[in-house]
């Protein structure tokens, strides 16, 4: 295109030349829905250089949209980007908010409003969707007659509330007489097949509210909150550098650190990102299975991705080492099974039996003839294992590095092993492949100001302090972090001691506090340690400092989260009320952060 001819100047056709030059067709497909919402904008009758006045774009009032998303992860976050900018080539206004960043008592002058939510834990919103979700659930909602709305909840299904704070959000707004645009879709961990069908249901929902521009079309969507080329769809052949076990040989735990190559992949990944593994199931919970069934191992069937062996398809794509409620359900309703319902229908029956049980132990403990297909039919697909990385990219640039504690008990006189762990732990030798690719996690992040860090963890939970240490070396860094660590015993269980040894005597590590629970006759964890250094700790955060928690749900991440909020209370002489502001506040500020599993 020579200048005479464009409506552009050379400095605008030189910018344009830079921005598509070595473009990839869905980087190509994005900018051209991107400037036909541009030109969507075009007011009536104003003219654009080079085209008559009778052929330009002519604006059609937008379709107002608002989008929340509460999110821990950032998938939330990248779903939501994503239908903003296909809602942009739709002739719709799309204003994208973070839960944390939105007032909720505008909701009554929305008139269209979208959620992606995640659930974190055990039912609860994840932190930045907190105070969202206590106004809309409690006695302040406002009616919401007006109001066209949907909910998109992610969350997993191994958990008992199983995409709680979308159902709590979704209930909300019905409650509030809401109109639904679209019926609330709960997405297990595979999401992105189900968030790209929510996300063109309710942009067809919406086009019924406002006609499109004429002449324009929906671009594509991008769910998926990879922003590497290579995501859980579509992983990374990695080559297995090192593999060592770093727990003494007297230690009940095994925990291996491994070095994988990402030569030539072009991933980038930051401190605080986890990896996702492509897991195999073990080998001989799948040969126990065929032969419980009575079916050819190999005979091909239809799955989720088409045509396979039965024994290949138990192998790499199906769950079978962990119960879900879901599948119990789905294994009631098939089999007609009284002793199945009778679990499904008692809580506490159900809890108990999901806690250590997997799928060989229904078809064991409750028969029923099916076929090869009929039984792939009841379970979930197999998902990625996430690990949080312990090794910064700026220390090791073609390599990603993690922390794996083999996962193997025994239950009923059988044998149970971790589907990942053991795979990395038991089957996987340097210089064999694993499928790997990077899950962001823009919520446990380093401060960018090298502002002082408190760093807790327990067992694996250190992983992510060994990459933020690393860090920190190449950048010069010294002083400003503490380290809290919690294992069982000091002689086989101080995962990585050499490093923090070094890291001390260098100064990039200024504090350490041990908890080694069993080598004294009374239990010492983390907590203690906390409650010990209260006085310093909270002079920490007076002074800026970013406080991380990594390890447990369970038990000891609320533990350490009840002892903080105590400490608060102590050292800053506040009441419970104003404790629990202080905190919140130090999470609103990102200055509490963490990763728990």
């Amino acid at each position: 295109m020579s200048i005479q001819l464009s409506p552009l100047n050379e400095a605008q056709l030189k910018a344009l030349q830079q921005l598509t030059q070595g473009a990839k067709p869905e980087q190509v497909i994005w900018l051209s829905g991107y400037f036909q919402g541009l030109a969507g904008s075009v007011a009536v009758g104003s003219v654009v250089t080079g085209v008559s006045q009778s052929d330009s774009a002519v604006a059609v009032e937008k379709l107002p949209l608002t989008i929340l998303y509460g999110t821990h992860t950032g998938r939330s976050e990248a779903i939501a980007k994503a239908l903003c900018e296909q809602g942009s080539t739709r002739n719709i206004a799309c204003q994208l908010k973070p839960m944390d960043d939105y007032k909720p008592k505008q909701l009554k002058d929305e008139k269209n409003l979208l959620v992606i939510v995640s659930t974190h834990g055990e039912g609860e919103p994840p932190e930045m969707a907190e105070d969202f979700h206590a106004f809309v659930t409690g006695k302040r909602a406002p009616k919401l007659e007006g109001l066209n709305y949907s909910v998109l909840a992610l969350g997993d299904k191994s958990y008992k509330l199983f995409c709680q704070t979308g159902i709590d959000i979704d209930h909300a707004f019905k409650n509030a007489g809401a109109n639904e645009l679209v019926p609330i879709v709960m997405c297990d961990v595979d999401y992105e097949e189900d968030a790209a069908k929510w996300t063109t249901d309710v942009l067809d929902e919406l086009a019924k509210l406002q006609p499109e521009t004429p002449g324009q079309a929906a671009a594509e969507v991008v769910t998926s909150g990879e922003t590497n080329t290579y995501s859980r769809k579509n992983p990374f052949r990695s080559k297995v550098l090192d593999k060592v076990r770093i727990t003494g040989r007297e230690s009940d735990k095994e925990v291996y650190h491994l070095e994988l190559s990402l030569e030539g992949s072009g991933i980038q990944y930051e401190p605080g990102d986890a990896l996702g593994v492509i897991a195999q199931n073990p080998p001989k919970l799948v040969k126990e299975i065929i032969s419980t069934l009575g079916v050819i191992d190999n005979e091909v069937v239809e799955t989720r991705i088409g045509k396979l062996p039965f024994n290949e398809a138990l192998k790499h794509h199906y769950e079978i080492t962990l119960l879900t409620r879901d599948v119990i359900q789905k294994y009631a309703e098939k089999t007609g099974s009284s002793g199945v319902q009778s679990i499904v229908d008692d809580e506490a029956k159900l809890d108990q039996y999901l806690f250590g049980h997997d799928v060989l132990d229904l078809l064991h403990e409750f028969p029923a003839k099916l076929t090869a297909t009929e039984f792939l039919d009841l379970l979930r697909p197999l998902p990625p294992r996430l690990y949080s990385i312990s090794s910064s990219q700026k220390a090791y640039e073609d390599e990603v590095h993690i922390t794996v504690s083999r996962v193997r008990y025994e239950n009923k006189g059988r044998q149970r092993y971790g589907a990942c762990s053991t795979f990395l732990a038991d089957r996987l030798e340097v210089d064999d492949d694993v499928l790997i690719y990077i899950d962001k996690n823009p919520s446990f992040r380093l401060p960018a100001n090298g502002s002082p860090i408190i760093m807790v963890g327990a067992g694996t939970g250190i992983a992510p302090y060994r990459a933020f240490l690393q860090q920190r070396e190449t950048a010069g860094q010294k002083g400003k972090s503490w380290l809290f660590f919690g294992e069982r015993r000091f002689s086989s269980d101080f995962l990585y001691q050499l490093e923090w040894q070094k890291y001390l005597k260098q100064g990039y590590l200024e504090k350490i506090d041990l908890a080694f629970s069993r080598d004294q006759e009374e239990k010492v964890y983390v907590q203690h340690r906390l409650k010990e250094q209260q006085e310093e700790l909270f002079r920490w955060l007076e002074n800026g400092a970013s406080f991380y928690l990594c390890g447990d749900m369970k038990y000891m991440a609320k533990d350490v989260q009840v002892t903080l909020l105590d400490i608060i209370k102590v050292q800053g002489g506040m009441t419970d009320k104003k404790a629990r502001a202080y905190f919140k506040k130090l999470k609103k500020e990102k200055r509490f952060m963490a990763d728990v599993y």
